[in-house]
């Protein structure tokens, strides 16, 4: 008898404390910034964790370790799903967008499907129609 109630005080206890931390997560405000993984140049080096920040229409790429990444004048040229070998470094459901930028550096930069519209935003589509 004694471990039932044992049990059961261990059971309130960790439903109090899940709910606790569900409570906090909802309360909090948004990160701002499109989370995603990038390599530069675009099909070289490594995946790197990131994000995205689109202010006043000047995009930059901030890893989380390391230097800021500016993508002055940045273009999507593409748009595709990561092949069974990049899958194995990002999760193979994100969106990979290539990017190209004023001074001719290239980025690669993968998102999960729901962000592709708002990256897309701060990175408009390359004029293709051009000869």
């Amino acid at each position: 008898m004694i471990e039932y109630v044992v049990l059961a005080g261990g059971v309130v206890g960790v439903g109090w404390l899940v709910r606790r931390k569900h409570l906090a997560r909802a309360g909090a405000a948004p990160v701002p910034g499109i989370p995603g993984m990038a390599r530069q140049p675009a099909g070289q080096g490594r995946w790197r964790p990131g994000r995205v920040y689109a202010e006043g229409g000047a995009a930059r790429w901030v890893p989380e370790r390391g230097e800021a990444v500016a993508l002055p004048g940045g273009r999507a040229t593409g748009l595709r799903v990561p092949s069974m070998k990049e899958g194995i470094s990002i999760n193979p459901g994100s969106r990979i967008v290539a990017c190209v930028y004023e001074d001719g550096g290239s980025i690669e930069i993968a998102v999960m499907p729901l962000d592709v519209r708002e990256l897309l935003e701060a990175l408009p589509r390359a004029d293709t129609s051009s000869p």
